[in-house]
């Protein structure tokens, strides 16, 4: 695998490769290094090659930088790597797409080649730098996409939407493969606390989550104002924000405009072993996602790491959602809106029997998606890939399961 991003700590990657090591496969990762992190090392199995890249937050021109370097190192590495392994199958994570050119020489040397798009990376610039669809960098972009789906032998994407998008845009259907992001379950499962809302309510604070990427995009200022509105019905409120992002100083100044140093308490980045504690001992999860291009399509993995663990979401009324969760099964709200957000927060805290249905409902449907199923999908299709030579739909049976086909 190669993924410009950092491992362990990228979920999808590492969902992945834990998954292959258990089918008895040999599995090595080519990722970006962090600070003092060795060049090489061993993670459950799966044996990381960190080369010397950091990713830094800091402008276009910083991206181009990372993304060429990157290729280029990777792909020496994995050339190397190929002389004296053989590897049978090269997995690209994406962003960027164009990442599968580091992959060349395995691939014109016999080995199978999976493009796995996590995003669509021209919806994903156009939402982050206000750039018209129609933009000379956005066609470039369109254009590359089709180029890298095209070298690939079998494409996976996270949902429904996304794949419907990329099939408009010439993707072959019968070669593109939904496998969501679903939690690993020896992560992110409950430890035997108590997790209902009354009973969570009378221990004092009634504790509102974030977690994620801290950039304004992803709504962490649109949830702060709804805190401070809601804080006026809610006395013992508390707002908990963990992870790390370009936006970090611009909130923190934001709390303390909004005079709420007493209820919001951002821990910074922790990693996906001990979230699970935390989200154990929150009341609710918000996702306050901003709709956009392309907001308005992604699934956002914090939704089921959340029901994972027996809480009730809020999230956006968006299309890439809607997919999979109607709306008796989640706590929607108006994007962008804070009033509205507020207005979901205040029924949580007044209605927790209520509330625990919806939860209830939303549980429900995240056991259909739940990673033991979709890591057998993915297995399956790796396991035909490399024997059989390609994954076309008659081939595996999808395993996709959303409001338009329950039941």
């Amino acid at each position: 695998m190669i993924v410009f991003s950092y491992y362990p700590d990228d979920p999808r990657p590492r969902r992945e490769a834990e998954a292959l090591v258990e089918k008895g496969m040999s599995v090595d990762v080519i990722c970006l290094r962090k600070g003092s992190e060795p060049k090489r090392g061993h993670v459950n199995g799966v044996k990381v090659y960190r080369l010397p890249v950091e990713r830094r937050r800091s402008g276009k021109v910083r991206y181009l930088y990372e993304y060429l370097s990157f290729i280029l190192l990777s792909a020496i590495t994995i050339s190397v790597l190929y002389l004296r392994k053989h590897y049978h199958l090269v997995h690209i994570h994406n962003m960027p797409d164009i990442l599968v050119l580091s992959a060349l020489i395995p691939r014109l040397l016999g080995a199978r080649l999976i493009l796995d798009l996590h995003d669509p990376m021209p919806e994903v610039f156009m939402a982050k730098y206000s750039i018209d669809n129609n933009h000379v960098f956005i066609r470039v972009l369109r254009f590359m996409e089709r180029f890298c789906i095209r070298f690939s032998d079998l494409v996976l994407t996270p949902n429904a939407a996304f794949r419907d998008l990329f099939v408009s845009r010439g993707c072959p259907a019968g070669k593109i493969h939904i496998i969501m992001n679903s939690p690993q379950e020896s992560i992110f499962r409950k430890a035997g606390r108590k997790t209902d809302l009354a009973a969570q309510e009378k221990n004092g604070r009634f504790v509102v989550m974030y977690h994620g990427t801290i950039v304004e995009r992803n709504g962490i200022g649109v949830a702060l104002e709804a805190v401070a509105r809601a804080r006026e019905k809610i006395p013992f409120i508390s707002f908990e924000v963990y992870g790390e992002g370009d936006y970090v100083n611009q909130f923190l100044q934001r709390i303390s405009q909004l005079n709420l140093k007493d209820v919001v308490h951002y821990h910074g980045y922790i990693p996906a072993e001990k979230i699970s504690a935390e989200i154990e001992s929150a009341d609710i999860g918000v996702v306050p996602n901003i709709a956009s291009t392309h907001w308005d399509l992604a699934f956002p993995t914090r939704i089921f790491e959340y029901l994972c663990m027996g809480k009730p979401v809020i999230a956006p009324k968006t299309r890439g959602i809607l997919d999979y969760f109607p709306e008796d099964s989640l706590c929607f709200f108006t994007s962008g809106n804070p009033d509205d957000l507020s207005r979901v927060m205040l029924s949580l805290y007044q209605n927790p029997d209520k509330i625990k249905k919806i939860r209830d409902r939303g549980m429900a449907i995240y056991q259909d998606h739940r990673w033991e199923l979709q890591k057998k999908h993915f297995t399956t299709l790796v396991q035909t890939l490399v024997h059989d030579g390609s994954c076309r739909q008659e081939q595996i049976k999808p395993m996709e399961i959303s409001r338009h086909n329950q039941g």
